[in-house]
């Protein structure tokens, strides 16, 4: 930024480092003197001249995964398991082990790999959910206890066998 402990010059931000450079532009000093009293270069003092709001810092382009190829081999996994019984639903190690074996990944590790499956898990559940619930139509109020001796003391509704 521009600060340095040997010239003793606090932390500041750099619209007040924009500021400075300003101020001490137009009381007349040249643009080496400011760039060596607020230790920084050309283009920052070039850049402090020609607009009060220095520029918004921009965001490094998203680096891609080496699990992105294999993205949509584990969500067809995860959907395939929705309708599947629960002892037969994929494992993370399951999964794991099958991009391995089939899809023929390396350099992925099962951390990687576990952590894209809990955060995708639920998306995937809520989705399918939010198509089921709008295809299903209700069809009654379903059952309700007929009798106070099919209730429970707490209140609770329990089914009596006859």
């Amino acid at each position: 930024m521009c600060f340095t402990r040997e010239h003793g010059m606090p932390p500041q931000s750099k619209v007040e480092l924009y500021a400075a450079i300003r101020r001490d532009a137009r009381s007349g000093m040249s643009g080496r003197a400011l760039e060596r009293k607020h230790n920084v270069g050309r283009r920052t003092v070039v850049k402090a001249l020609s607009s009060a709001w220095p520029e918004a810092r921009k965001k490094p382009p998203r680096r891609p995964s080496k699990l992105d190829p294999f993205k949509p081999v584990i969500d067809e996994f995860l959907r395939t398991d929705l309708d599947a019984p629960r002892k037969q639903r994929h494992t993370v190690k399951r999964i794991f082990d099958r991009l391995i074996d089939e899809h023929g990944m390396s350099d992925v590790s099962y951390q990687v790999v576990r952590a894209y499956v809990a955060a995708r898990q639920p998306e995937i559940r809520a989705a399918a959910a939010g198509r089921r619930r709008s295809s299903r139509r209700r069809t009654g109020r379903g059952w309700r206890p007929r009798s106070t001796s099919e209730r429970s003391r707490s209140g609770c509704a329990a089914r009596l066998s006859r």
